[in-house]
């Protein structure tokens, strides 16, 4: 079996979609009338500083996701068996499955985003290394009650969402042993009970448009299950006040059997959720008998072809062969001692991508790979060139006095970003100009 997966916002960046706006050049025209601006300009050269902007992102995600994945059906000629999207994707997710159709897709998402823009007040973090009953038992035991659980990313990365003074009063109850906070740069409290008013505008901009019965199963954000066909106004709607379960969704799709993910449009930030997941999810006595057995069977697999060489050799080295039966016994012997859990820090994560990484200027290109920088070498380059306390000015918003409070690091696995002093968020590298 096969799923689909649409990213959401945080998986953009200057250089998207690529030549698919010229490759569906009909479905492009179509979104700049409905825009009322040239995506493709908007998307490969962002002139305007605007790409990060959640009522600009949202629709230039849905439309590389979209033209992603009618490319990818025309060249392979088949469907998936399931699909599902992060938050902003869920909707590519339901347009895969022919709820409705890319122009009224894009429609939604335009108007999605307006209204989500125009939050205020609110503020959103990262939580990292601490379960959801962690979390909320450090909410509940500091009197943190207007800060709610946005997005359950994996077992061990949670965003918490709410009032902008909360949030910031919750970091130091978040710094703790080894857990790590990573305040987000929003402007609101998307996913929360705050969302409310843009939640019932959206709603009663949906019931203007028909929507079909879905032909393809989509997993819901809200309830981790398959939509059902009468679900998909109160989903969408209650999607924006509600925690997107994204890890639940996956542990529902990994518990159906042999699953294969394939992420649809810009980046690969949904695959390496899902590699985490998978980490993180503890296998089942089955699941451990199975892998055991499997073991087992290789093993005997590997014994008996090499007694077939002997029969058919006359000889063959003893030593070689007790190699690889022990080789074999380690893997089951590892297999079988498998921990309930099995979690990797994300500091660990960062820390050994750091180190791999190449010593270049963060600002720039690699001219040998002809590609741009990685996360982590643009992260590398700017540690080596600017200590804590350097000057500098964002691209994206007008903010005064901005000073660096921290070296730069990898957030999610892909964003190179340094937590600024005189704003208290993270900023992404690629905005920032040393002053």
């Amino acid at each position: 079996m096969k799923t689909f997966l649409f990213p959401g916002q945080g998986s953009q960046s200057k250089g998207m979609g690529g030549a698919l706006f010229d490759e569906f050049k009909e479905l492009t025209r179509c979104a700049d009338k409905i825009l009322g601006y040239s995506i493709k300009k908007l998307c490969l050269d962002d002139p305007k500083k605007e790409l990060n902007q959640t009522q600009f992102t949202q629709p230039a995600l849905y439309v590389v996701n979209a033209l992603t994945y009618f490319k990818n059906v025309e060249e392979s000629g088949k469907n998936p068996d399931f699909v599902a999207g992060h938050s902003l994707g869920e909707f590519n997710a339901l347009l895969a499955a022919e709820c409705f159709g890319f122009e009224a897709g894009l429609k939604l998402v335009k108007k999605r985003g307006e209204l989500m823009s125009k939050a205020a007040g609110g503020g959103m973090a990262a939580i990292l290394n601490a379960t959801k009953e962690e979390i909320q038992a450090i909410l509940d035991k500091n009197g943190l009650t207007n800060i709610d659980l946005a997005n359950y990313n994996t077992p061990s990365q949670i965003v918490i969402s709410g009032l902008k003074e909360e949030i910031g009063k919750a970091q130091s109850f978040f710094q703790k042993g080894n857990m790590l906070y990573y305040p987000l740069n929003t402007s609101g409290a998307f996913h929360s009970r705050y969302m409310q008013e843009s939640r019932e505008k959206f709603e009663r901009y949906l019931q203007r448009f028909k929507l079909s019965d879905l032909q393809i199963p989509v997993i819901s954000n809200i309830s981790a299950k398959p939509y059902k066909d009468s679900d998909v106004v109160a989903n969408l709607s209650n999607q924006i006040t509600h925690s997107v379960k994204w890890s639940e969704s996956i542990q529902y799709l990994l518990g159906l059997g042999d699953m294969e993910f394939e992420e649809i449009g810009h980046g690969d930030v949904l695959t390496k959720l899902v590699q985490k997941i998978q980490a993180e999810t503890p296998k089942s006595p089955v699941e451990l008998a199975d892998d055991s057995q499997s073991k087992k069977v290789k093993k005997e697999a590997i014994i008996a072809d090499e007694e077939s060489d002997q029969d058919q050799q006359g000889s063959i080295d003893a030593n070689k062969s007790e190699e690889v039966n022990e080789e074999v016994q380690e893997e089951v012997c590892e297999e079988e001692s498998i921990p309930e859990e099995v979690i990797e820090t994300d500091q660990q994560d960062a820390s050994e991508e750091q180190d791999a990484s190449e010593e270049e200027d963060a600002s720039e290109v690699d001219a040998s790979k002809g590609t741009e920088l990685t996360a982590e070498e643009k992260v590398n380059a700017w540690n080596k060139k600017h200590p804590i306390g350097t000057k500098v000015k964002s691209t994206f918003v007008d903010y005064d006095n901005l000073e660096t409070k921290s070296e730069a690091v990898v957030l999610f696995g892909h964003r190179a970003a340094v937590y600024m002093n005189g704003y208290n968020g993270y900023f992404d590298l690629d905005e920032l100009i040393v002053l």
